[in-house]
Parts: structure tokens; C-alpha cells; sequence
């Protein structure tokens, strides 16, 4: 882990990952989007609007996989002051905010035919509505102060403190009444789901995580990049 911490190496890993993230984002998120619209068929009860848990689902298992990753990086930062880690948290956050975010919007556009409102105050939609102030808190403190070293302090510690939030999301539905459905995909006993609409759940899941990379290797480069740049601009001043 500790090579990764020289930037120039870790970029010319990120050079190296980030066109075939690329390729599978646009290959696997182009089968998903076929199969979720066109391949899959409509649900019994649901009908036609049971399309949008192939954007809904996925974008929720992103956001927790995203704060999760934030959180991992922030404790390598604080414990082993790794230098780049608290670069890729950074490039993370807005990322991981989007896709909570899109979880949100694309939930409500869900639950209005189904449940006969946009939103109502249960434990998952709360928690991941957290989650979402959560994204917003790191990049808003991360940003707070005029000393960066005591900025990405305070945000790395609010970013590992909130990951007790991502257990709370995923095991809500067995802790509390709540109108959301049990998990039917990742279960002890195998998914409770068929493959016809297992097949693009799984597609589009692979395709947002491989966007993620891809995201945030341009972040990523883009930050240590700015950052030699202010070296620099110091250097000569």
C-alpha cells in the first residue's frame, strides 16, 4: 500500500486502470440499459414502472459501496498519513453524493405508483437521505478552512464516523417496519430474483462501479495534478 503513496506512481496506476474502466463502464452500462429495457420483462404487479429498479438498486448499492471506500481512505489517511488516500476520499465524495442522489430521486419516481406517495419518513430512505447530508458535510468541511492539512482532518474523521450509517441502510429492512421491500439479490440462501431481471440488475451494477473508477481516476489525476501546479506556483513565487 505504501508504494501507492509516492503520487507519480499512483498516477501512472490510475493511467493504466482508467481506459478499460472506460470500455467496461460503456460496454456493461449499454447491455444493461438493453436488457432493463427492452430484454427484461414487465412485472406481473408493477407493470412497466419496475424498470426503474435497474437505475434505483444499483445506484443504491454505489452509494454505500462509495461512502465505504471514502471511509476506508479517510482511516488510511489519519493512520498511516498516507498522501494519496485522502485524494482519492476527496475525489470520491462528489461521486459517491451523485449516485445517493440519483438512488433518491429514482426511489421516489418508484415509490409514487407504488406505495401512492414520493417519500415517507422509514428507516431506509431516511438513512440513505443521511447518507446523502453525510457526502454533503465531508465536501463542505473538507473545504472549511484555510489550513487544507486541518481540513482533510476533520473530514476524514466525519467520514469515519458516519460509516456507521451503511450498516444501518442495508440492514434496516430486518430491523424496523418500513414500506421497502427485504433483500431479494444479496441473501444467505441465493437471490430471490429471477434471472431475467437478475441479468441487468448485475449488468448495471458492474457498469456503475466501473463509471466510479473511471470518475475517479479523472479526479484523481486531476487533483495531484493541481496540486504540483500549486507546488509549483509557490516554488517560483
Amino acid at each position: 500500500m505504501h508504494r501507492f503513496a509516492n503520487p507519480t506512481r499512483f498516477v501512472a496506476l490510475v493511467r493504466a486502470v482508467q481506459p478499460w474502466a472506460a470500455g467496461i463502464a460503456l460496454v456493461t452500462l449499454a447491455a444493461g440499459l438493453w436488457f432493463s429495457l427492452i430484454a427484461s420483462p414487465a412485472d406481473y404487479q408493477q407493470g412497466e414502472t419496475v424498470r426503474i429498479m435497474y437505475v434505483h438498486v444499483p445506484a443504491a448499492w454505489m452509494a454505500m459501496f462509495c461512502y465505504s471506500s471514502m471511509a476506508g481512505a479517510s482511516a488510511v489517511t489519519l493512520v498511516w498519513r498516507h498522501a494519496v488516500a485522502h485524494v482519492v476520499a476527496r475525489a470520491t465524495a462528489p461521486i459517491g453524493a451523485s449516485f445517493t442522489f440519483l438512488a433518491l430521486a429514482t426511489g421516489s419516481l418508484w415509490g409514487k405508483p407504488m406505495w401512492g406517495t414520493w417519500w415517507v419518513w422509514d428507516a431506509r430512505l431516511t438513512s440513505v437521505l443521511i447518507l446523502l447530508f453525510l457526502y454533503l458535510g465531508y465536501m463542505a468541511i473538507e473545504n472549511a478552512f484555510d489550513d487544507r492539512a486541518r481540513g482533510s482532518r476533520a473530514a476524514a474523521i466525519l467520514a469515519i464516523v458516519g460509516a456507521v450509517n451503511v450498516p444501518i441502510i442495508k440492514f434496516s429492512v430486518d430491523w424496523w417496519n418500513t414500506l421497502h421491500q427485504p433483500a431479494s439479490v444479496v441473501r444467505l440462501d441465493g437471490p430471490a430474483i429471477h434471472p431475467s431481471m437478475l441479468t441487468p440488475l448485475v449488468l448495471m451494477a458492474v457498469g456503475y462501479t466501473a463509471l466510479y473508477l473511471w470518475i475517479l481516476a479523472l479526479r484523481v489525476r486531476a487533483d495531484i495534478n493541481m496540486s504540483k501546479v500549486r507546488a509549483l506556483t509557490l516554488r517560483g513565487a
